[in-house]
């Protein structure tokens, strides 16, 4: 076997090749498992990296975790069956048998046929060759035509692709080490309420509107809250303190021409409070 090349971009806490190897050595006289357990650890790191480089690269409904461990198995069989004779190390072996089987698991997830992963990728290295040549990006008919597609195909290639890109919205879109953002914490959200600066502009009308509604009398307390919580009319309530409807009506004016005086610059948030 050839010695295989690394990735330019490596991991981060690479371990020492004299040392995976003297563990290994280890580990292959005494079968001790426990030395097998020590590789894994310093080559987690490579599977984790791995795998969140994938999963950016590749769609699939496929959760990370799943990746990981089929990517430590892949791992460890390869630690079973490394042989140093062949020319690699331990680390370029473990590191094509780590890629396969995440490349296998997210094949297995992807909702797409094979034959449309090839024509986005050949869409996207036509879309990359006529950005080199022209400096811009192409529209649809020149880009069909760079990609060797009628206009009509390819536009139904880029709409299966859209379809088959809808996934989980907990999937990674972002990895460092073994950190991961997922793809919902990147959404923005549409709902000004949950804005920390309209949270905070709520929660201080809400408290202003308390102050005010306590400087009210008790009377005129009883009619606002028989009035708009409860839902009591105007004769019910009038029944209820003994006065005529006329003059619930007189001081229903009286508390919102209050309430209105004294809460006058945050009528507009607090009608949308509710």
């Amino acid at each position: 076997m050839a010695a295989m090349s690394m990735p330019a971009s490596r991991y981060r806490s690479t371990p020492r090749p004299a040392e995976v190897l003297l563990t290994w050595q280890h580990y292959r006289r005494s079968g001790d498992c426990r030395q097998r357990d020590q590789l894994v650890l310093m080559f987690l790191p490579m599977v984790r990296h791995i795998v969140f480089r994938k999963v950016r690269e590749l769609p699939a409904e496929c959760e990370a975790e799943d990746l990981v461990s089929s990517g430590i198995e892949a791992l460890i069989r390869s630690i079973d069956r490394y042989d140093p004779s062949k020319g690699a190390t331990l680390e370029q072996y473990a590191w094509t048998r780590v890629h396969g089987a995440v490349l296998d698991e997210l094949r297995e997830h992807d909702w797409a046929p094979r034959s449309l992963r090839r024509d986005e990728r050949a869409i996207n290295r036509a879309r990359d060759r006529f950005m080199a040549a022209h400096e811009r990006r192409p529209n649809r008919e020149e880009l069909a035509s760079e990609a060797g597609m009628s206009a009509t195909k390819l536009s139904a290639r880029l709409d299966e692709v859209a379809l088959a890109e809808i996934a989980s919205l907990n999937r990674p879109v972002l990895a460092e080490d073994s950190a991961a953002t997922e793809r919902i914490d990147t959404l923005a959200s549409t709902d000004e309420s949950s804005h920390p600066v309209a949270q905070a502009e709520r929660r201080e009308a809400k408290e202003h509107f308390r102050k005010a509604f306590a400087r009210l009398n008790k009377q005129q307390r009883e009619v606002a809250v028989l009035l708009y919580a409860q839902d009591w009319t105007l004769r019910e309530i009038g029944e209820r303190l003994g006065v005529s409807e006329s003059r619930v009506c007189q001081i229903h004016s009286q508390l919102r021409t209050r309430l209105h005086e004294q809460l006058y610059g945050e009528l507009s948030l607090l009608s949308s409070i509710g």
